[in-house]
C-alpha cells in the first residue's frame, strides 16, 4: 500500500500485502432511503451497492454534513483549491462498491434528510442511532451480516461511540481523526475556549432543527439568570461574535450549549469517546497527522490508541492538508484494514508493528510497538537568562523575563517572549509527548499560557511543531491521571490567581515528532493571545494556528506575565530524546 506522496517525501510500502479486493462490479445506488430508529424517527442514507445479486460485507458513515456532498464526481482538489471542501469525509463510494462493499452514507438525527432533533457533537441519542443503523445494515438482503465503519473526524469520531453501543454486527472500525475527550481537544484547550465549534455549527453543520440540550433543561428564569452570567464575562463583552451568541441561545443553539459549559463535566462527558473505553471490544485503526487541529484530531489519536483494548493500530502521517474528495490511498488502506477483519483475506495489516509515524526533519517512516517509546530518555530543558535554552538549569539568581499584553479590543498585536538553544552539533530527535513547567506570576487574577515549540532552520526559517495551552485559573493537577510528560488537569473548580504570586504552571504540549537537523535550534515561544489576524502563513501547518479561526478567547486585561528561571524556580521543558543509534 502507497500512501498520500506529500512536498517529495516517499512513503514506501511496508505492509507486505499479499491479497487485497479487487475493483470487478459496477455500482448502484439507492437515495434518500428512510431508516426507522428504536423511537420511530427515520434516518435518511444513501446506499452505494456492487451491482450483483451477491451479499457483501457493509461499511456505515454517519455525519450532520449532508451525505449529498459525500458522493459528488468532483475531481480531488488540493488545499490551495477555491472548491476544496473539508467536510467530505466519508470515502469514495465508487471505489468501495466496485471492490465488493456497500457503503451506506447517513445523515444524523435532525440534519440533511434526516427526522428529528440534533442534539450537538456525538449525543448519546446520536451513539443509539448508531447502533440501530448497524442492526438494519445487517439484516438486509444485499449485506452478509458484517459491518464496518467508514470516514474521518465527525465520521471518524462517531465510529467509537456506536462501537461503546456494542452493536452485535458492527466487527471493526476505523476511527481517522477522532477526538477522544470533547472538553480538553475539541472545544476548551487548557480550559480555554478556542473556536472551532462557532465554525463548525454555524458554517457546517447541516442542522434544520438543532436544539440546545442546555436551554431544553432550564426553566426559563434559571435560562436568564445564565445568559446574563455569561454576559457579564468580561472577556466576552469585549467579543461582539460570542456576546451574540450568548445573548441569542436560538441562533446556534449548540454552540451555545458550549458557551454556557466551560467546565468539564457531564455534558462532555457524554460526547468523549474515552469515558467508554471500557465498552470498545472490536478491532480498531486510529490515525492522525501531526498537524491535525493541533489537541483535537492528534491528541485523540494518541489517547483512543492507549486507551482502548482491543486488537489496534496507530498511524501519524506529515503535517499535510489532505485533498477532498478523500484520495484513493485512504480508501485502499479501508480496503487493507476490512479485508482483513471483514472478509478473512490475508492482507498482512495485522503483521505489522503496531504504530506507524512519519519523522519530520528527517523525511521518513518509521515502526514502533509502543507510545511512548520506550528507549526515550526524558530530558530537561531549562530557559535561562538572555533567552537562552539549555539542558544546564540557570545559575544565577536572575530576574524574572516579562511580557505585557494588551487585550484585543485595544491591540492586534501578540506580545512574547522566547527562548532558543544553541546550533545544534549533531542531529537530535525528539518524539513523543512533551511538557513545560512555567515558574511564572502574573498581575491579573488570570490569564492565558499559550506556548509554542519550533525548529529554527540556519537561515532563521522556523517551523512550528507543537504548541500548548492553559488558562491560569485551571493551573490545578490531578495528580492520579499525571505523568510528568502529560500533566492533566480537571478543569473542574477554577482558582483564581493572587497578582504577583508566583505559581508552577504545568502544560502538555500535543504529541511531536521531529529531527532537528545540525545547525538547527530549537525554540520555545510563550505568549497569552491568539486571534484570527494574527495568523503566520509561513510558521504552522493547518490547524496549529491558521484553518477555521482556531483562536481562542482571551483576557480583556492588560496582563504582565512574569516567567522565573532561577534555582528556586527552575522554568523548564521536558522532552522526548530519542538516542541518535535510531535517528
Amino acid at each position: 500500500m502507497k500512501n498520500i506522496v506529500h512536498d517529495g517525501r516517499e512513503n514506501q510500502d511496508m505492509s507486505g500485502t499479499s491479497q487485497a479486493s479487487e475493483k470487478k462490479y459496477a455500482m448502484t445506488d439507492s437515495r434518500d432511503v428512510m431508516v426507522p430508529m428504536r423511537d420511530g424517527v427515520h434516518l435518511a442514507v444513501d446506499i452505494f451497492r456492487p451491482d450483483s445479486n451477491e451479499k457483501f460485507p457493509a461499511l456505515l458513515g454517519m455525519s450532520p454534513y449532508g451525505k449529498g456532498i459525500q458522493s459528488m464526481t468532483i475531481p480531488r482538489q488540493p488545499d490551495p483549491s477555491p472548491i476544496h471542501h473539508t467536510p467530505i469525509e466519508a470515502g469514495n463510494p465508487e471505489y468501495l462498491a466496485s471492490r465488493g462493499y456497500v457503503h451506506v452514507i447517513a445523515d444524523v438525527r435532525g440534519t440533511g434528510q434526516s427526522e428529528g432533533e440534533y442534539l450537538g457533537w456525538m449525543s448519546s441519542q446520536e451513539a443509539r442511532d448508531g447502533y440501530d443503523l448497524v442492526e438494519w445494515i445487517a439484516a438486509q438482503p444485499w449485506c452478509d451480516g458484517n459491518v464496518g465503519m467508514v470516514g474521518i473526524s465527525y465520521y471518524g469520531t462517531v465510529q467509537l461511540v456506536v462501537a461503546a453501543q456494542q452493536p452485535p454486527h458492527l466487527k471493526a472500525i476505523m476511527p481517522w481523526n477522532a477526538p477522544a475527550d470533547f472538553y480538553r481537544e475539541a472545544t476548551h484547550h487548557g480550559g480555554i475556549l478556542q473556536m472551532f465549534f462557532h465554525y463548525l455549527y454555524v458554517q457546517r453543520i447541516c442542522a434544520e432543527n438543532s436544539t440546545s440540550v442546555t436551554v431544553k433543561s432550564l426553566a426559563k428564569n434559571d435560562l436568564k439568570r445564565l445568559v446574563a452570567k455569561l454576559k457579564a464575562d468580561p472577556d466576552i463583552q469585549i467579543n461582539p461574535e460570542i456576546f451574540t451568541f450568548v445573548d441569542n441561545p436560538g441562533k446556534a443553539p449548540c454552540f451555545f450549549d458550549i458557551l454556557a459549559n466551560p467546565l468539564d463535566g457531564p455534558y462532555y462527558w457524554e460526547r468523549s469517546p474515552y469515558t467508554m473505553y471500557d465498552r470498545i471490544k472490536i478491532p480498531f485503526y486510529a490515525r492522525s497527522g501531526w498537524w491535525a487541529y493541533a489537541h483535537m484530531h492528534l491528541v485523540g489519536a494518541f489517547r483512543n490508541y492507549n486507551g482502548i483494548d482491543a486488537p489496534k493500530k496507530l498511524e501519524i502521517d506529515a503535517p499535510v492538508v489532505e485533498p477532498r474528495p478523500l484520495p484513493d490511498e485512504y480508501n485502499a488502506e479501508v480496503l487493507r484494514w476490512y479485508d482483513y477483519w471483514l472478509k478473512g483475506m490475508d492482507t498482512g495489516i495485522m503483521d505489522e508493528p503496531p504504530i506507524r509515524f512519519f519523522v519530520n526533519g528527517a523525511g521518513r517512516w518509521r515502526h514502533e510497538n509502543e507510545w511512548p517509546l520506550a528507549r526515550t530518555v526524558w530530558t530537561k530543558f531549562y530557559l535561562r537568562r538572555w533567552e537562552e535554552l539549555s539542558t544546564e538549569p540557570e545559575e544565577a539568581m536572575g530576574k524574572p523575563d516579562a511580557f505585557v499584553q494588551q487585550p484585543p479590543d485595544e491591540t492586534a498585536k501578540l506580545s512574547s517572549i522566547q527562548y532558543l538553544s544553541e546550533r545544534l552539533k549533531q542531529d537530535l530527535e525528539i518524539t513523543g509527548p512533551a511538557a513545560i513547567y512555567l515558574h511564572a506570576a502574573i498581575d491579573q487574577d488570570d490569564s492565558n499560557w499559550i506556548v509554542s515549540l519550533r525548529d529554527v532552520a540556519p537561515n532563521g526559517k522556523q517551523v512550528e511543531l507543537t504548541k500548548g495551552f492553559l488558562k491560569a485559573s485551571h493551573r490545578a493537577l490531578d495528580a492520579k491521571l499525571s505523568e510528568p510528560h502529560t500533566p492533566y488537569h480537571p478543569h473542574a473548580s477554577p482558582e483564581l490567581v493572587e497578582p504577583g504570586r508566583v505559581y508552577e504552571y504545568a502544560i502538555a504540549f500535543a504529541p511531536l515528532s521531529n529531527v532537528f537537523k545540525t545547525g538547527h535550534r530549537i525554540k520555545l515561544v510563550i505568549f497569552s493571545l491568539d486571534h484570527a489576524r494574527a495568523r503566520d502563513y509561513d510558521l504552522a501547518p493547518e490547524s496549529l494556528g491558521r484553518t477555521h479561526a482556531p483562536w481562542h478567547l482571551c483576557s480583556s486585561k492588560t496582563t504582565l506575565h512574569k516567567v522565573f528561571h532561577d534555582a528556586e524556580h527552575p522554568s523548564h521543558l521536558l522532552l522526548p530524546v530519542i538516542p541518535a543509534s535510531r535517528v
